[in-house]
């Protein structure tokens, strides 16, 4: 759990270093493409015979993919790595308080929202655009967990995930081809996005699903926590960018206020469907 979470915040840092050449929409190209070449081939999805009923979600998760991955890297362009997916980590947050009525959920809500407060300090000289990306990826996120939910039950193993994956490539390629013709892929630029599409999608996902096998799906939730430390991490060591003292204790209540909610959880009877939903979105 701990190097697929590396691994998939050190890839958002390596991706990071191809925005100059070809932006956050080239990244996320590269990114939803190499997913897709890996995944369909492995998992081999009987796209033919998928029913409507089958379809409409896959169709609504390739979609959800992209916006996540869109909005999440354009944010970390405009205000770092760290600030980006500590907001983006309130999307799973919501989904696991949305529907308690008990009074600590909703002491956790609000911890969660005065570290969001510490963390981003609202200003004058405040990224709003950057802010509210961040704060899409987390809505993005949150629609991921309810879609795969549904797809869960109506698809079996990674088929619902590689044809997303398909569906978010071919989402994709008019932007992938635009570069492309432009000429904009050179070689550092390219190999950084597809690093990124490796280390972010495929490697995280591989583990998440092996690690799921053996720890209950409550402790890898509280396990997600440490995702906002670990992309601090990365954006301090490969992009420089150092966290000023009110973004790491920001960072830092935001994840307590998580551990507490997913730590004093009601068990939930564990179904097929939730290896895939706890699983980080590709």
């Amino acid at each position: 759990m701990l190097v697929s979470g590396a691994s998939s915040q050190s890839g958002a840092a390596v991706g990071a270093h191809a925005f100059a050449a070809i932006g956050p929409a080239g990244v996320v190209g590269v990114r939803q493409l190499v997913a897709a070449v890996v995944l369909l081939p492995t998992v081999r999805p009987p796209l033919l015979r998928f029913t409507r009923a089958q379809w409409w979600p896959v169709l609504l998760l390739g979609l959800v993919f992209t916006a996540m991955n869109l909005s999440l890297y354009t944010a970390i362009d405009r205000i770092g790595l760290g600030l980006a997916v500590t907001l983006e980590f309130l999307g799973p947050l919501a989904v696991a308080l949305a529907g308690s009525r008990r009074l600590l959920d909703l002491g956790c809500a609000l911890g969660a929202a005065v570290g969001v407060y510490v963390l981003v300090l609202p200003g004058p000289a405040t990224d709003v655009l950057g802010v509210g990306l961040a704060l899409a990826a987390a809505a993005c996120w949150a629609a991921y967990i309810l879609l795969n939910r549904l797809v869960g039950s109506r698809l079996p193993g990674l088929q619902a995930t590689a044809a997303a994956s398909g569906v978010a490539a071919l989402l994709n390629a008019p932007v992938v081809v635009l570069l492309l013709v432009q000429g904009r892929f050179s070689t550092g630029p390219l190999l950084a996005a597809i690093t990124a599409g490796l280390l972010s999608s495929v490697v995280p996902y591989a583990l998440d699903l092996t690690a799921l096998r053996f720890v209950p799906s409550r402790f890898f939730g509280m396990f997600m926590s440490v995702h906002p430390v670990l992309a601090a991490t990365a954006g301090a060591i490969i992009l420089q960018q150092a966290l000023a003292a009110h973004e790491a204790l920001g960072i830092g209540i935001v994840v307590l206020a998580n551990l507490v909610a997913v730590s004093t959880m009601r068990p939930a009877r564990r179904t097929a469907a939730d290896a895939q939903v706890s699983a980080a979105p590709m």
